[in-house]
């Protein structure tokens, strides 16, 4: 739109770069003003699972709009949060009794970090330092960007950034030795450590093998330092299970969800945690309760929204269907795999990731602009990540649309350097 007062995240306006103007949605698709079909080839940044308009979504939250649209949840509460409650804890793992909400992914990072050093400091044990998995990335707000990669993402707020504990990257040939870093770190007493479980997203859909997962969280274990998993991407199918923590067959002290907690449709986020981590800021003393909150905090409207997800969840194939999907894909990817330009052609689960040789990897590759206008052009969502180009679709979406995902791919790995 031209004339436009917004300033949108991630765009660098000075290019120039056309911004479509999107008027309806449904399934995998997008429409524009100009009567364009687009396909929804990342679901709209990674929270579009079951389609876009989700008819059983969208139905519980114009159910929720004409009774009750928001209210303070510091002392209060409403059904739906009391019922997306129970129904996580029936649906994850047992040992995360507890569950604290906030609005986005970042925010729930953000959560996970002072619970973590609340947790320490109301038993007495300051530890403060937090450990990460280099290329991680794990939101925008300044906790959350303390502990992802340090870069071009977020060198102006160097100041405002706190230290932390790199580990290396747990690449093929090399997973041992980040687990000795991991080893060696933890003997320093470190509060904890946080990883993307399986899959680093913004650091370039990069893939790490389930038993490297467990390791570290029995390293973790046996140090006594705390698992916090971000599943805010990984979480609700998008590699192949709910979690990708039950790959490895794990469960974290703290866990973080986001995105297709609501099936994508509104913004919604939770935090779960162990009992032991809620115990330690339960007291008579008001000086150590959890000290953070939003002011939509568990919106009962998002809370339907959520709750309406658990159900498809419940009562769907929804499994089936990401199984469907990754095999689906599994063939077209192989054949991308065998052209000259790809690198690196891999899978987990409903996602699938290549890198386009061009000579480097780096975010801003020159690459990157030229594969967003070609996809752009083919009424394609794909937003590479420098010179990789990841394809994680709806769950719902049909063949037709991968083979156009997939032909435009093909067509760009000829673009080659420039």
């Amino acid at each position: 739109m031209s004339g436009s007062a917004i300033w949108h995240p991630f765009t660098q306006h000075g290019l120039g770069e056309p911004i479509p103007l999107v008027t309806h949605n449904e399934g995998a698709a997008l429409y524009t003003a100009d009567g364009r079909r687009i396909i929804d080839a990342i679901s709209s940044w990674w929270v579009t699972t079951h389609g876009h308009r989700n008819p059983r979504i969208m139905a519980a939250i114009a159910e929720q709009a004409g009774k009750l649209d928001q209210i303070i949840f510091a002392g209060w509460t409403h059904e739906p949060a009391e019922t997306l409650a129970q129904g996580l804890r029936a649906m994850m793992p047992a040992e995360l009794t507890r569950i604290f909400f906030s609005d986005s992914g970042s925010t729930s990072v953000e959560v996970a970090l002072k619970m973590a050093l609340g947790f320490w400091a109301n038993r007495g044990e300051p530890r403060h330092r937090i450990l990460v998995m280099e290329h991680s990335y794990h939101g925008d707000t300044i906790g959350a960007m303390s502990i992802g990669a340090r870069g071009v993402f977020n060198q102006a707020y160097a100041p405002l950034l706190f230290d932390v504990g790199t580990l290396p990257f747990p690449a093929s040939g090399r997973e041992q030795d980040m687990l000795d870093d991991l080893e060696a770190a933890c003997r320093a007493r470190p509060a904890a450590l946080i990883v993307e479980p399986l899959l680093l997203g913004a650091g370039g859909m990069l893939i790490y093998p389930a038993w490297v997962l467990a390791e570290m969280r029995a390293i973790c274990a046996r140090h006594g330092v705390l698992f916090i998993a971000d599943e805010v991407m990984t979480g609700w199918g998008r590699t192949g299970t709910l979690l990708a923590c039950e790959q490895a067959d794990i469960v974290p002290d703290i866990l973080c969800l986001s995105k297709g907690l609501t099936g994508g449709a509104v913004p919604l986020a939770v935090t779960m945690a162990t009992e032991p981590i809620y115990a330690a800021h339960l007291s008579t003393d008001r000086a150590r309760m959890f000290f953070h909150s939003s002011s939509y905090t568990a919106n009962p409207i998002a809370c339907a929204a959520a709750n309406a997800n658990l159900a498809i969840w419940r009562e769907e194939p929804v499994l089936e269907r990401i199984a469907g999907l990754a095999a689906r894909q599994r063939s077209r990817l192989a054949k991308l795999a065998s052209l000259p330009a790809v690198r690196n052609a891999r899978q987990l689960g409903t996602v699938t990731a290549i890198e386009i040789a061009d000579g480097t990897s780096d975010y801003l590759s020159t690459l990157g602009p030229r594969l967003s206008a070609l996809f752009r052009d083919k009424d394609l969502l794909l937003r590479p990540l420098g010179n990789t180009v990841y394809v994680m679709p709806p769950y719902c979406i049909e063949d037709s649309d991968l083979d156009l995902i997939y032909a435009a791919i093909a067509e760009a790995c000829e673009l080659g350097p420039r």
